[in-house]
């Protein structure tokens, strides 16, 4: 079964940083472009960022780019979500991606807080 697992979430101030992480298995992960999303409490679920399979196509959200950066590790079966300049916009579960066949998968999400 594929299986998606992020951590790093936390609690930091405005200007902080923090570098989220995801775990996939139950799939080939080298095969598969992967993205970050965020959901903040009242909001619908924003794409943040993607990379594809050998990491050699980046994308972003306007609203992140320049202070965040995805990569990957497939040799770990591993995304990561570098989050700089920390804004309390930024504030919202963030949630790892990926599209396998018809199907899209999720994890179970990490919290990031931002506030003074």
């Amino acid at each position: 079964q594929v299986q998606l697992v992020e951590s790093g979430g936390g609690l930091v101030q405005p200007g902080g940083s923090l570098r989220l992480s995801c775990v996939g298995s139950g799939f080939s992960f080298s095969l598969y472009a992967m993205s970050w999303y965020r959901q903040a409490p009242g909001k619908e679920r924003e794409w943040v960022a993607s990379i594809s399979r050998t990491g050699g196509s980046l994308n972003y959200a306007d609203s992140v780019k320049g202070r965040f950066t995805i990569s990957r590790d497939n040799g770990k079966n591993s995304v990561y979500l570098q989050m700089n300049s920390l804004k309390p916009e930024d504030a919202a579960v963030y949630y790892c991606n990926v599209v396998a066949g018809i199907w899209d998968y999720w994890g179970q999400g990490t919290q990031v807080t931002v506030s003074p």
